[in-house]
């Protein structure tokens, strides 16, 4: 029973490991040029992102299920019993990685200066975005997030 819980949990580590928040950088886009466009909020809405199955809840849970199944009664009665629960222990397994890898996130719909309108899906970070406020899409690599626009400064001009 200890090694069921333990392979469990060890599973929901793993599945917490990934995010798209727009809180956290991966470390690949640390210290890379990114685009920044100017844009204001059009909308905001709750979503949910659907969590992955990369196949290792699957395993993880055949493994235990059919050791844990094999330990009942004699070698024939533990054979049937360990399949089934290699079967049960998969299917579970590949629930509780999607279940542990979903996010609550945010489609926010933005209108760019240029009137373009663009929708991104990120995680909830830790800025409440609302419609008219004031943003900015930084896009790395392909991937883009919206934060709140800095205040604008001006520059002295060099005389």
């Amino acid at each position: 029973m200890k090694k069921i819980i333990a392979a469990f949990t060890i599973l929901g580590v793993l599945a917490g490991c990934s995010t798209t928040s727009p809180d956290v950088i991966q470390r690949g886009d640390a210290q890379r040029l990114s685009q920044v466009q100017d844009a204001t909020v059009l909308s905001v809405r709750a979503v949910t992102v659907d969590g992955s199955q990369s196949g290792i809840g699957g395993v993880t849970g055949a493994v235990v299920g059919g050791v844990a199944g094999s330990k009942v009664g004699g070698n024939t009665t533990g054979a049937v019993v360990g399949v089934l629960g290699a079967v049960a222990g998969a299917l579970a397994g590949n629930a509780i990685e999607r279940m542990g890898t979903s996010e609550d996130a945010v489609e926010v719909l933005v209108q760019l200066r240029n009137g373009e309108r663009r929708a991104i899906v990120q995680a909830k970070g830790n800025e409440t975005l609302a419609a008219g406020d004031p943003v900015i899409l930084v896009t790395t690599g392909g991937k883009t997030r919206v934060t709140r626009a800095p205040a604008v400064m001006s520059i002295p001009s060099r005389s």
